[in-house]
């Protein structure tokens, strides 16, 4: 029964998949999420697992990453946001503690790495108008 999925599943994303062109709201789409959990976990679990993204796969939801459950895509996604989560509880996002807490925030005084004011020296960007090849006319 496994196999026949497979091919089913095969079929579609091969024939009837490419004439929907890229819609899902989910990475991976929704054929590949259910040809990945038919073959991680058979017939009957991975039916299960597809039909639940199915019905989550509407026009109202955010999507997003969802990788199949038991595979190493899934550990992967819940190390790195257990990492996150522990990361943002502790205060240490990456935004944060970059050692620069007692400067002003002031986006017009441009800084060195170290966070010095570099007031005295000129953007050295070009005016859009000037930029090679995007205004030739001036």
């Amino acid at each position: 029964m496994k196999y026949v999925l497979i091919g089913l599943l095969k079929v579609y994303r091969l024939v009837i998949s490419p004439l929907y062109g890229n819609v899902c709201r989910y990475y991976p789409s929704c054929s590949a999420y259910a040809l990945r959990a038919v073959e991680v976990h058979g017939a009957v679990k991975g039916s299960y697992l597809a039909g639940r993204r199915l019905l989550r796969c509407h026009p109202w939801t955010a999507g997003g990453y969802d990788p199949v459950p038991g595979t190493p895509e899934f550990a992967d996604e819940a190390r790195l946001q257990a990492a996150s989560t522990m990361a943002t509880a502790t205060g240490r996002g990456e935004h944060q503690d970059q050692g620069h807490h007692d400067l002003p925030e002031s986006p017009d005084v441009p800084r060195d790495a170290q966070g010095a004011d570099r007031s005295d020296v000129s953007d050295q960007r070009a005016e859009p108008a000037h930029v090679r090849g995007v205004n030739c006319s001036t």
